[in-house]
């Protein structure tokens, strides 16, 4: 069974930086597409970034284009994102999402996600 347990998580002052990791299992999880999205108290699961299954494309939430980066390091079976000059507006749940299909590419799409974690709190103070 897929598993994904996403970690780095915290209390950051705005303009601060978190980094984000996701765990994958079993290796597999390593040819699949992975993505992350957030919900904030009230408010839909929303798209953040995506990344295909090898790190050569990714893709972006207008909101957080040049503030945060995904990567990932296929080795590890892990998959990162990098969230730099965080506002009070990314405090959410963020939840690390994999494709669960083989080579697969990068979608902002929720509903091609087959496995998810159980999310990491990120707060962002004023």
């Amino acid at each position: 069974q897929v598993q994904l347990v996403e970690s780095g998580g915290g209390l950051v002052q705005a303009g601060g930086s978190l980094r984000l990791s996701c765990a994958g299992s079993p290796r597999t999880v390593s040819n699949y597409a992975m993505g992350w999205f957030r919900q904030a108290p009230g408010k839909e699961r929303d798209f953040v970034a995506a990344i295909n299954w090898s790190g050569g494309s990714t893709s972006y939430a207008d909101s957080v284009k040049g503030r945060f980066t995904i990567s990932r390091d296929n080795a590890k079976n892990t998959v990162y994102l990098q969230m730099n000059s965080l506002q009070p507006e990314d405090t959410a749940v963020y939840y690390c999402a994999a494709r669960g299909s083989w080579h697969s590419g990068a979608t902002f799409r929720l509903n091609l996600y087959d496995y998810w974690g159980q999310g990491t709190q990120v707060t962002v103070s004023s």
